[in-house]
């Protein structure tokens, strides 16, 4: 015990930089379960699209226009915002938010959430990780 005292008072920055690391670590982890927690990839949305969810596409009508992904429905962030009056059916259902980086849908997923849908999630990376797949887009 005495060579492990004397060890760190001759180590102390080594010792400091080990302890930041390690909690950076634990820091890091923590952000990435939560963060991660009612985000799914394209895959992963995929399967959860055969197994019945509904994709909801929060981007303005012009872009959704310019390329979604096939069977998604077009409710902009502002009507989820207001209360996501038109997706009050789907509560009981998997629904996955997008838009094209995944910033504006996670805040649109975790707002779901608060209202009551059980089943909130985020495509990760948004339209572009979609894309960045090859996963189909449509054009209307």
């Amino acid at each position: 015990m005495q060579q492990f005292s004397q060890y760190l008072a001759n180590h102390y920055w080594l010792v400091a930089a080990a302890a930041v690391m390690a909690v950076l670590v634990i820091v890091h982890e923590f952000r990435n379960r939560t963060a991660a927690f009612g985000s799914v990839s394209p895959t992963e949305a995929v399967r959860l699209v055969n197994s019945g969810a509904v994709l909801i596409d929060i981007r303005a009508r012009e872009a959704f226009d310019a390329g979604h992904i096939s069977g998604a429905r077009n409710v902009p962030g502002a009507a989820i915002a207001d209360g996501a009056k038109p997706l009050e059916r789907f509560k009981d259902k998997a629904v996955i938010a997008y838009c094209d980086s995944g910033v504006t849908a996670g805040a649109a997923a975790r707002h779901l959430g608060r209202l009551g849908f059980t089943k909130a999630y985020n495509l990760r990376g948004g339209l572009a990780a979609w894309r960045q797949e090859n996963l189909p887009v449509v054009k209307d």
